[in-house]
C-alpha cells in the first residue's frame, strides 16, 4: 500500500501543488514568497488525499 500511495502522491500533490501556484499567481502574488507558501500549502494538503485515494482503491480491489 505505501508503493502505491507513494507513487500516486507524486502525481496528487504535484497537481495539488501546482493548482495552487496558478491560484496564487492569478490573484497578483507574483513573488517569491506567495508562490513556494502556495506550493508547500498544496504539497501538505496532497497527504490525505492521496490517503483517500489509495484507501479507496484498496477497497475496490
Amino acid at each position: 500500500m505505501f508503493r502505491l500511495a507513494f507513487i500516486l502522491h507524486l502525481f496528487i500533490g504535484s497537481t495539488i501543488a501546482g493548482s495552487a501556484i496558478v491560484v496564487a499567481l492569478t490573484m497578483g502574488y507574483d513573488t517569491m514568497a506567495p508562490i513556494l507558501w502556495a506550493a508547500l500549502i498544496g504539497f501538505i494538503a496532497s497527504f490525505p488525499v492521496t490517503y483517500l485515494v489509495t484507501k479507496a482503491l484498496y477497497e475496490r480491489v
